[in-house]
């Protein structure tokens, strides 16, 4: 009973932060700092870091599946810890490149235009839907609700890989058109 009502006081935060995220930042990304007079260079070198941090995000979320299925929880526990800060990581520098540079229009033309905004359009939504899942899980094993965490876990785990790798996709796709 202890472990649900762990679950119970976290539900309404867990709640709370999957609205406010998606809101600040779609809120943020219409901000630009030049715009409340504040002098700032764009930092126009982030996306390529904000990529590769998308990327270990990957590569942490794969190790972390491979290490549970290996019997360590303590280092699943860290690598799981590691792709949540890496993430938090991702939208500061995310916001803060947003704030500070204008957007740049992907330039392609034909097919790829179209595989382009399918990849972002469907980033764009699961990275919002999986930030309730994530927290779900963590919160699960954090009450040690393991059956409760495994079965969240093994729908989180795909979408969260898509998002993070399609996070790179999309920058890669749209880096030839950034200005420097």
């Amino acid at each position: 009973m202890e472990n649900n009502s762990l679950e119970q006081k976290f539900n309404s935060l867990i709640i709370a932060v999957s609205i406010i995220i998606p809101v600040a930042v779609a809120i943020l990304f219409g901000v630009k700092l030049k715009d409340f007079g504040y002098n700032v260079e764009p930092l126009s070198f982030l996306p390529p870091i904000y990529a590769t941090t998308n990327g270990i995000t990957a590569i942490l979320l794969v190790a972390a599946v491979i290490a549970i299925k290996n019997g360590k929880r303590k280092l699943h526990e860290r690598l799981m810890t590691g792709a949540i800060a890496l993430s938090v990581a991702f939208l500061v520098m995310y916001v803060a490149y947003h704030m500070t540079s204008d957007s740049t229009k992907f330039g392609g033309e034909g097919a790829i235009k179209y595989i382009y905004f399918f990849i972002l359009i469907t980033h764009i939504i699961l990275s919002i839907a999986i930030i309730p899942m994530v927290l779900i899980a963590y919160v699960r094993a954090l009450s040690e609700n393991f059956d409760r965490h495994k079965k969240i876990a093994k729908i989180t785990f795909p979408i969260w890989l898509y998002v993070a790798v399609t996070g790179v996709v999309v920058y890669l796709m749209i880096s030839p058109y950034y200005v420097y």
